[in-house]
């Protein structure tokens, strides 16, 4: 059912060199869906690239981050130019750093909201007004349990994963009557890279290694998920459940989850 559901299908994701994002890539291309891969490092794309290629599939590679809007355009706009339409946009790219709101610099806040908020919004825009048109497609933002509930030192990180659920909330309703999907995929810790650069001390990923999410099935559930009606996609779903007591019980969740809240 899957493979009938992407096969020929073009599906574009960013930050796919590593991570959830390749994972995910492998199994779209093993589904038969065309490609194109976006991330900073070209190199690792092309490496990934020759893998997916053996399943017969387009597989196109481009160099960005994120954070260029101006680059964005660009490279959308031949994108589009190549391919003719994009059905899925997966925007993945994203990072974080951990370290309590007083140290946080303001280039590392800027950067973080560039890559995390106003790099996904500027991908979503440039495939918006062809999938309004053709009346079909899907978007799948890549938030985080962090954007339905916050936790010490994690300020920045919580309030740019706040504004992709906001954004995705909206967007979803906006494209309701154009058949076009919107997805908020809302994971826990992932066993991944990420960690290199959100968790320099190594103390979050200490404490909560055992709860850890492996990627390859944060990323099946993602491609299980895409052109379904699929609103939200909260992993594990026992972490969901703390943001749902947190918003009918903020105090009392504070005063007693404060330890666990403070593994970072």
């Amino acid at each position: 059912m899957l493979k009938e559901q992407l096969k020929g299908k073009n599906i574009v994701i960013t930050g796919a060199s590593g991570g959830i994002g390749a994972d995910i890539a492998k199994l779209c291309a093993a589904n038969g869906a065309n490609l194109v891969l976006l991330a900073r490092s070209i190199d690792k794309l092309e490496q990934l690239k020759l893998t997916l290629e053996q399943h017969q599939i387009s597989v196109d590679v481009f160099q960005l981050d994120v954070s260029d809007t101006d680059r964005i355009k660009e490279v959308f706009e031949q994108i589009l130019m190549k391919i003719g339409h994009i059905d899925i946009l997966v925007n993945n790219a994203g990072f974080g750093v951990f370290r309590e709101a007083h140290e946080a610099p303001i280039d590392e806040i800027k950067g973080m909201f560039n890559v995390n908020v106003v790099g996904l919004m500027a991908c979503t825009s440039m495939v918006l007004p062809i999938m309004r048109e053709r009346r079909f497609g899907h978007i799948i933002n890549i938030a985080s349990q962090a954007g339905k509930l916050a936790t010490p030192k994690s300020s920045v990180y919580s309030a740019t994963k706040h504004a992709v659920l906001g954004y995705t909330n909206a967007l979803r309703m906006e494209l309701d009557d154009y058949n076009v999907q919107v997805t908020s995929v809302n994971p826990g810790p992932i066993a991944t890279n990420f960690f290199n650069i959100a968790d320099e001390k190594g103390t979050y990923v200490k404490n909560v290694q055992r709860f850890m999410l492996q990627p390859e099935y944060v990323a099946q559930k993602v491609v299980e998920s895409m052109l379904t009606k699929t609103r939200e996609i909260n992993l594990p779903r026992w972490m969901n459940m703390g943001s749902v007591v947190y918003v009918l019980f903020p105090r009392l969740f504070e005063r007693i989850g404060k330890r666990v809240l403070n593994s970072k």
